[in-house]
């Protein structure tokens, strides 16, 4: 993606460094959200921050960088209110993978997923992938719904456990 994609509403989508103070705290962001839905879900409670700061520093999100991937920012008014990873998954089959899709609170509702999908899809376009896939959880009810409204359809595992040992939903789209 060269440049940056315009938006309505003063939003805009652009590359950003995976270590940059506005990926690293989107990062944050999404881990906390997503670790304490799962433990919630599975223990009651919610995560500590230094539980959070472990994931943080755990998952450098190096394959989020080029020339493997990057990293999308949406911003309004300059400010970072979202974010969705694209990597290559299959080079050779023509498959790249979304990771990491989030969006702050207050811009939830506004549109910005669906662009930051079709952002990522333009890019995977030009990249010359012929599908998306990715990983999800069944209890991310939202992101599922969201990837179906905008053309993925479930299909069969596609990774390891070891690759996401929480995935429980696989989803795919034809970009021909």
């Amino acid at each position: 993606m060269t440049g940056t994609t315009p938006l309505p509403a003063a939003w805009t989508v652009a590359p950003q460094p995976v270590r940059s103070p506005e990926a690293v705290d989107l990062m944050r962001d999404y881990m906390t959200e997503v670790a304490d839905r799962w433990f919630l879900l599975h223990e009651g409670r919610i995560t500590t921050p230094e539980e959070i700061e472990g994931y943080v520093a755990q998952e450098a999100h190096d394959d989020l960088a080029p020339p493997r991937g990057v990293l999308l920012t949406a911003r309004r008014d300059g400010e970072p209110m979202g974010c969705l990873g694209l990597r290559w998954f299959d080079r050779e089959r023509g498959t790249a993978e979304l990771k990491r899709m989030y969006v702050r609170p207050a811009a939830r509702g506004s549109g910005l997923a669906p662009a930051l999908l079709a952002a990522a899809e333009g890019i995977a376009r030009e990249w010359g992938a012929e599908r998306l896939v990715l990983d999800t959880r069944k209890d991310l009810v939202e992101a599922i719904g969201l990837y179906a409204r905008q053309g993925f359809a479930r299909i069969p595992r596609y990774n390891t456990v070891e690759d996401n040992p929480y995935a429980e939903v696989w989803m795919g789209k034809e970009l021909r």
